[in-house]
């Protein structure tokens, strides 16, 4: 029988990237196959911060006369957010940032670019992935197939600091029978034990 306290099972995230996609994508299951830059754009470097992965249950309770406990609970609600800041100004950080449309190239100027910011919120349904390695052993994806940017942190332009993209994303329901995110691993701390 494995030992409760394992340090080798204590996961760190060395180094990480994040990927947007068409609502619906899903990740490579194949770790020797990369990201496909076709469907996955990479939003390329992020704050030392990483990214805050939260999960949160909304429980009501179930309240009777008999008791001064809940009786029981009824599921209300589930948030599942990823919240980090991108650190890379772009055709794809951008867009993703302000919620929809694109960047365009200004007519009769060249290498000049426009980005329109709508009058009201847009529907933005996208496709998030994230990859973290811990060594060269342990490399876990994670990817929402549907959600969007529910919140943006604000843009300070400031002479003695990088201006940071930061964004929370959402997580929004999936297809009937579908899972709402998931997680492949490649880590031998999820192997069978041997008997």
């Amino acid at each position: 029988m494995a030992s409760a306290n394992d340090s080798s099972q204590i996961r760190i995230a060395g180094t990480g990237r994040l990927f947007v996609a068409e609502a619906g994508a899903s990740a490579p299951a194949n770790f020797a196959t990369d990201w496909d830059p076709q469907v996955w754009k990479d939003l390329g470097y992020t704050s030392t911060d990483g990214v805050t992965f939260a999960k949160k249950d909304k429980l009501d309770p179930v309240e009777t006369w008999q008791s001064v406990s809940p009786a029981r609970f009824i599921y209300a609600d589930r948030d599942l957010t990823l919240k980090f800041s991108m650190l890379q100004f772009n055709e794809a950080t951008l867009p993703f940032f302000m919620g929809g449309d694109a960047v365009e190239p200004v007519a009769n100027a060249e290498g000049v670019f426009s980005y329109a910011i709508s009058d009201g919120p847009q529907f933005d349904e996208r496709a998030l992935g994230l990859e973290f390695t811990d060594g060269t052993d342990v490399t876990y994806r994670f990817v929402i197939p549907r959600g969007q940017v529910t919140a943006s942190d604000d843009i300070k332009l400031a002479r003695k600091a990088a201006a940071l993209l930061g964004v929370t994303f959402t997580a929004l329901a999936a297809k009937e029978g579908e899972p709402l995110a998931t997680f492949l691993m490649k880590d031998p701390a999820y192997a069978s034990p041997v008997a």
